[in-house]
């Protein structure tokens, strides 16, 4: 398939979106239990500013692949059939949430209603829209995910792993931005953020290893004899017929020879697991600000590039017969 980098923008701002909201949510939780030292209300505004900021721009660039913008709103009225279209109205109710969690924090509305046993947990307004948003945030994975490994026809997308990778490399990216985000301030959220990162990551790794194997064994259900109705053994084809390119081949197929996928791949497996990890590690020794900030756009670019190899490993079945461009 044709990576489209606004598709990819979308999806991995998104993810870091959702996983940095879930980081202060978790981070407010553990607080309120007494696990960790409670933050300012500034932390979580600026942090929901952040989220929300990743969020917005994943929107915008989505627009980007739109033919026609003004009519994206039709998408949301498919909502019984399509995953595109409950991603759609996911997306800006978890934007609201977001939203409304900060300002919860920046008014101050943080007096609790009921705190349940002797101070072991009290629940206010922004607990309650946090951990709404939880849920939110994580139907925005599924849904996003759903759009892709829902498609039966590109083997290499529908399985269930591919829900699994888009909601840990989400986890995983969100929670290093909080531990850069921490680290920026100069907190002790560091340790606890960069511990769940590692965590995310690892899951992610083991998650994305799966699915490369997979698809490594994918036997395909037609082949060229297939495509075109002719059985003999010796068919290949060598030239598309005609000099130009056309709205198939441009669509769905990435323009770039098999070296070039192994390359992308090694670099967002070196990019995505190992560096962070070890640039976190060494956080904890040095406690350096500035490494968690590296570990975080060293990760999220290697998400790029892992984004750009999961648009282009997937064969259309039309690849079957143009083969070749010129």
């Amino acid at each position: 398939m044709h990576p489209a980098f606004s598709v990819i923008f979308l999806t991995t701002l998104l993810g870091a979106g959702q996983g940095l909201f879930l980081a202060l949510v978790t981070g407010q939780v553990y607080s309120r239990i007494h696990l960790i030292e409670a933050q300012s209300s500034d932390y979580y505004l600026f942090g929901s500013l952040i989220a929300f900021a990743l969020l917005l721009t994943g929107l915008v660039s989505s627009f980007f692949h739109l033919g026609r913008p003004e009519r994206a709103w039709r998408t949301a009225t498919k909502w019984r059939t399509s995953w595109l279209s409950r991603e759609v109205i996911v997306l800006p109710l978890l934007m609201v949430l977001v939203a409304t969690f900060g300002l919860i924090h920046w008014m101050g509305w943080t007096q609790p209603f009921v705190v349940a046993g002797e101070d072991a947990l009290p629940v206010d307004a922004s607990l309650l829209v946090g951990v709404f948003g939880a849920l939110v945030a994580f139907a925005l994975f599924v849904a996003t995910a759903m759009i892709y490994a829902s498609v039966k026809f590109l083997q290499e997308w529908a399985s269930p792993l591919t829900v699994f990778n888009f909601t840990f490399f989400g986890l995983a990216s969100g929670f290093m931005l909080a531990a850069a985000y921490s680290a920026f301030l100069g907190n002790d959220l560091v340790t606890f953020f960069g511990t769940w990162a590692v965590i995310f990551t690892a899951i992610a790794f083991l998650s994305r290893g799966a699915s490369l194997l997979r698809n490594r064994r994918i036997k395909y259900r037609s082949n060229l004899k297939t495509a075109i109705g002719v059985r003999h053994q010796g068919i290949a084809q060598t030239s598309q017929g005609f000099s130009a390119g056309s709205f198939n081949t441009r669509e769905f197929f990435h323009h770039r020879g098999p070296r070039t996928l192994t390359m992308v791949r090694s670099l967002f497996m070196v990019l995505v697991f190992p560096v962070p990890v070890l640039l976190i590690g060494l956080a904890y020794v040095t406690k350096s600000p500035n490494l968690p900030i590296l570990a975080f756009l060293i990760q999220y670019l290697g998400l790029v590039a892992e984004r750009w190899y999961f648009f282009a490993e997937a064969q259309h079945p039309q690849n079957l017969y143009y083969q070749r461009v010129s």
